[in-house]
């Protein structure tokens, strides 16, 4: 068994379980990607997924589906997806090991 590319933190799950009961009924889970940009060079991108793409990396967690894009799975390798709430923000915090600079806003990164 190879190691989980992302580990859910209980909130991110409880956030995701949310936020499927509120999709279409054709989403089947989340898919997480990475995308060129932002000020550090990378950023992250989630979207609902409608169906299961070839090569997608499937990880179901605390009752979760997350769909990993096979392009982003080398710089997600080992990251916790954590969900945090304040008074005036709320967002899905990655914390990525690869990580080796991340920009001050925290929406984009290096490895």
């Amino acid at each position: 068994m190879n190691e989980q590319v992302i580990k859910l933190s209980d909130n991110a799950a409880k956030r995701i379980k949310y936020i499927m009961s509120k999709a279409e009924s054709s989403a089947v889970g989340v898919r997480v990607g990475v995308k060129s940009g932002g000020c550090a060079g990378m950023s992250y991108v989630m979207e609902y997924a409608k169906e299961i793409k070839p090569n997608e990396e499937v990880i179901e967690d605390k009752g979760v589906k997350v769909l990993i894009d096979p392009t982003a799975v080398m710089y997600l390798l080992g990251t916790e997806m954590d969900y945090k709430e304040e008074k005036f923000s709320s967002q899905f915090i990655f914390k990525n090991p690869n990580e080796t600079e991340r920009c001050g806003c925290g929406e984009s990164f290096k490895v």
